[in-house]
């Protein structure tokens, strides 16, 4: 019997250390959640980005596949809204609704990678400078620096131009232009924990490092990282929009920035036609705002001493 059960020890200790680490990850998503609820402003947000995801996942079924077609245009160009078409159509004669549901899906997919790429930039960046230290930090927060004092709209429409036209080179554009911000103040994070004593004890006993930056560090300024994504996100589609407005988009896509440059090049301010500008502008303002709810709830329930209103 002892010869049986001692192999199974250290698995069954390492069952019970998955365990309870899933346990406490519960528990701090659901402590997280009850101070997230308080947050009535923050709950506004997350209901109308809920509507809008499910909106843009399930757009096939709640306007069809040929919402985008030209060739297969319901209406005449131009209409105004009515009972048949709420929100008018486009100077081909497509519903300008179902052109909006459409244009959900590419505005927040942009919006989303590409604040996560600069996210992911500026962490590596950030926590990287701040553990080295040194000529490396040195070199690497002046090149940071040059990033911040460069207008990024202005970066972003520069890399856009000499790149293909697509949704990929546009969330490239927006990445790598974006990230600084996020590299400063992860960086500024690394320094205090480092600070700390138990990051002595895990060098004195070997720690390299990599394990100091992964198991130390990282977990450490994730609640940083994950208050600064949500943030980026609206200013990532609010860029996306302005690449999209200016003709730097993919034209076989249809987007809210894509839909106001139609607008524009159709005549619609000039003719005051309303209905061709409003609803896309006002969804990308939503949207924005609706990200920058959520990420100030997020950043105070991480963060309580900002003690932001609820």
């Amino acid at each position: 019997m002892t010869t049986e059960s001692a192999p199974t020890a250290p698995a069954t200790a390492s069952k019970s250390a998955r365990s309870l680490a899933w346990t406490r990850r519960r528990h701090s998503a659901a402590r997280f959640w009850r101070e997230y609820r308080t947050h009535k402003a923050g709950l506004f947000g997350l209901a109308v980005l809920a509507v809008i995801g499910l909106a843009a996942i399930f757009a096939p079924l709640l306007v069809g596949a040929d919402a985008q077609s030209v060739t297969d245009a319901p209406g005449k160009p131009m209409e105004s809204p009515s009972s048949e078409f709420p929100l008018g159509t486009d100077q081909f004669g497509r519903d300008l609704l179902g052109l909006l549901v459409w244009g959900a899906r590419i505005s927040l997919s942009v919006g989303l990678l590409a604040a996560v790429l600069s996210v992911a930039i500026g962490t590596l960046v950030g926590i990287t400078a701040g553990h080295f230290k040194g000529w490396y930090a040195t070199v690497i927060m002046r090149v940071t620096d040059w990033f911040l004092v460069m207008p990024t709209l202005v970066l972003a429409i520069a890399l856009a131009s000499v790149m293909s036209r697509s949704i990929w080179t546009i969330i490239l554009a927006i990445g790598v232009t974006t990230w600084p911000t996020t590299a400063r103040l992860v960086r500024a994070q690394t320094l205090a924990v480092e600070s700390r004593p138990y990051i002595e004890r895990a060098q004195a006993l070997g720690g390299g490092h990599g394990h100091i930056m992964t198991r130390h560090v990282l977990p450490n300024v994730m609640p940083l990282v994950l208050a600064q994504t949500t943030l980026v996100i609206s200013g990532a589609i609010l860029t996306e929009a302005t690449l999209a407005f200016l003709g730097l988009g993919d034209p076989t896509n249809v987007s809210w920035g894509g839909l106001l440059q139609d607008a524009r090049e159709a005549g619609a301010v000039s003719a005051g036609h309303w209905w061709y500008l409003a609803p896309p502008g006002l969804a990308i303002a939503i949207v924005a705002l609706a990200f920058t709810l959520c990420g100030r709830a997020v950043e105070s329930v991480l963060n309580p001493r900002l003690g932001a209103s609820r």
